[in-house]
């Protein structure tokens, strides 16, 4: 049979059910305003007979008579009916406060005071007084003492019975910031949190043996070990929402070495849009060990030029792209054209973004920019002010074994969007590059590098702003080396790492898009905008913490560097003077042009080696006329092509 919740609920408050509350608890919270009127009566009414009794026991044998006359009685009956009069007109009585938090006992001491001076009026007015002016005063101290003694009593008490103590993880929190002290709330109001938290630490000096709800500051990171063991510690918790990765890798390193697992709370971001609660707690992922930051929006220049604009994204199903038309809705564009050449994808950011997925509107647009026409098609029927340009082939060993394809899409492809751009009068194109573009060794390298010039060049004869934006790995897209590793994990191992020392830059795609966002709005034509991404992590280290988290025994095996990759990226290639103008995590480069009048000797035809080595001369190639860059790069190119044939 169905019950009804609240009265569910009032059978297990009365049975001390999962609430681990007292029986009978409930039915004194329901008549919780007849509970406190009473019970604040009998505080008023025990402290003037205290008091009373306390004035006249030094003054012969009728103390008792004194203590107990009908005089008293007025007093008490006068408190007592003021008391309930004024808490029943003020919010002391009608408000619904946590019982003993700050407010209540804000309005719980003028209540009593004004009480006592009521009191004090009625008492001392005739010329003899009813009781002594030292009843009056002491009386109303008492009584404010005693409520607010009762109160504290029955929060502690509350508490008390609400704590997680069976079966729950005894839990250190890491910070005794703002974030620490709701965390330590949420804990101990929250029987079936399963954290039971037992100890503070910060690494801040000034914080130091400071208390929060009975807690002290009991050292910093250093002190993990020592304080676990004392207090036999399961977790511990960092409650820093901005926590640098650098501050997670180090406690995890320490944690994991005492055998105490490792949870954090969710970003600022999710912080702010949702109340903490403890089902937010979570274990610590890769994304957490590689980069955690907070980032500056400045919501009034994306507002600017993206709010009640038509904007186009290419590559619109892919990682990024994805990522940008959900950023992107929630700047209110007049209409987000989506394209892509692969259905499913334009299925799934359909879904993610509308909560439908009938593939029915115009703006979903199924084109690839390998086809010029149908790019002018899609450009004539929605007329974009901004472009976004994501769409490339993106897997370095995969390009390498078939660079005509690099040729097809990242360098032609990225040409055609150009040209379609431009006819159309896109006010502002983006063009997506990545780290690999810098001092390239690579098929991916080369043909992003020449896609960066290709774009500069645009924005010489443009009426609009274009520019390109770079950055390195990022952490959750399709083939980055979270979701292998993980793959590898799930498939008993073992870890491919291709060498001990290889270090890589990683930003989550959310940091990556709204840094990409914003560079949008602040770059000028010609430039190449790097993103900061933080302090390479090696791959290593990675899959060292993946593998030990790991539920069975996973092996690290080394296998080498693959062609065309580096040991180390780079950001800034070389001569390439940076710029930090308006943000602190975006630098300024300026682009060196490439006509694409260059194109015409890049032909995704004939041998690899061929292809290679027109892709690496069109990078460094200056921008000349057409016909003499033809005979520039194909000077450039003759050698190298004689000494790949000698190898």
């Amino acid at each position: 049979m169905r019950v009804r919740g609240a009265e569910h609920r009032q059978e297990m408050f009365e049975a001390g059910g999962p609430s681990g509350l007292p029986p009978g608890y409930f039915a004194i919270s329901r008549h919780r305003r007849a509970v406190m009127v009473a019970a604040d009566g009998a505080v008023w009414a025990a402290s003037i007979a205290t008091l009373n009794v306390l004035r006249f026991q030094f003054h012969g044998s009728n103390a008792v008579v004194h203590a107990f006359s009908i005089r008293l009685g007025i007093v008490v009956a006068a408190a007592v009916g003021l008391q309930a009069l004024l808490g029943l007109t003020t919010p002391l009585y009608r408000a619904t406060w946590r019982v003993g938090s700050l407010e209540e006992l804000l309005w719980l001491a003028p209540t009593v005071t004004a009480v006592g001076f009521a009191i004090g009026a009625v008492s001392l007015a005739p010329a003899h007084h009813v009781v002594p002016a030292t009843v009056v005063v002491g009386g109303t101290a008492l009584a404010l003492i005693g409520a607010a003694s009762l109160r504290v009593g029955w929060r502690l008490n509350w508490e008390r019975n609400r704590r997680p103590v069976d079966r729950a993880e005894r839990a250190i929190i890491f910070g005794a910031g703002d974030a620490g002290v709701q965390l330590i709330e949420v804990l101990l109001r929250d029987p079936t949190s399963g954290y039971l938290p037992v100890a503070l630490l910060d690494d801040d000096p000034v914080k130091r043996n400071l208390r929060l709800r009975l807690l002290k500051v009991s050292g910093t990171r250093d002190d993990l070990p020592a304080v676990a063991a004392r207090l036999l510690a399961d977790s511990v918790i960092i409650a820093i929402p901005s926590a640098p990765s650098e501050l997670v890798r180090d406690i995890t390193e320490i944690a994991t070495a005492e055998g105490l697992k490792v949870r954090v709370l969710p970003t600022v971001s999710e912080m702010l849009t949702s109340t903490l609660k403890a089902q937010d707690i979570r274990p610590v992922t890769p994304a957490d060990l590689l980069g955690r930051r907070v980032i500056r929006t400045d919501v009034a220049a994306i507002a600017g030029y993206l709010n009640g604009r038509r904007v186009l994204v290419t590559g619109a199903g892919g990682s990024i792209g994805s990522e940008l038309c959900r950023q992107i809705y929630a700047h209110g564009p007049a209409e987000l054209i989506m394209l892509d050449r692969d259905e499913s994808a334009l299925h799934q950011v359909q879904l993610s973004l509308e909560g439908r997925a009938l593939l029915d509107g115009r703006h979903l647009a199924l084109c690839d920019i390998r086809d010029p026409d149908a790019l002018d098609e899609v450009f004539a029927e929605h007329r974009p002010q901004v472009v976004f340009h994501t769409a490339a082939l993106k897997h370095l060993p995969l390009l390498e074994t078939w660079p005509a394809e690099a040729v097809k899409t990242n360098v032609q492809g990225t040409q055609n969007v150009l040209d379609v751009a431009k006819a159309y009068g896109v006010e502002r194109f983006v063009n997506i590059s990545t780290d690999k573009a810098v001092n390239p060794v690579c098929v991916l390298g080369y043909s992003k590098r020449i896609g960066e010039r290709l774009t500069a060049h645009a924005a010489l004869g443009a009426g609009g702003t274009y520019l390109s934006v770079r950055f390195g790995n990022v952490l959750g897209s399709r083939g980055s080396v979270l979701p292998t590793f993980q793959a590898q994990i799930d498939a008993g191992g073992p870890l491919t790492v291709t060498h001990p020392d290889v270090t890589r830059y990683f930003m989550t795609v959310e940091e990556a898009v709204e840094l990409v966002i914003q560079a949008g709005a602040l770059g000028k034509g010609g430039e190449v905008l790097v993103l900061d991404m933080g302090e390479p992590v090696k791959i290593a280290k990675v899959a060292s913490a993946m593998a030990a988290a790991a539920c069975q025994p996973i092996d690290i095996v080394y296998t080498g560097l693959r062609q065309g990759e580096k040991l180390e990226e780079e950001l800034l290639g070389d001569g390439e003077a940076i710029e930090r103008r308006v943000h602190p995590l975006i630098s300024h480069v300026q682009a060196d042009p490439l006509s694409p009048a260059a194109l015409t000797v890049l032909k995704p035809s004939g041998s690899d080696v061929l292809i290679r080595c027109r892709l690496d001369e069109l990078c460094r190639a200056p921008c000349l006329g057409s016909s003499d860059l033809q005979l520039d790069v194909l000077e450039l190119a003759e050698p190298r092509l004689k000494d790949a044939v000698d190898l």
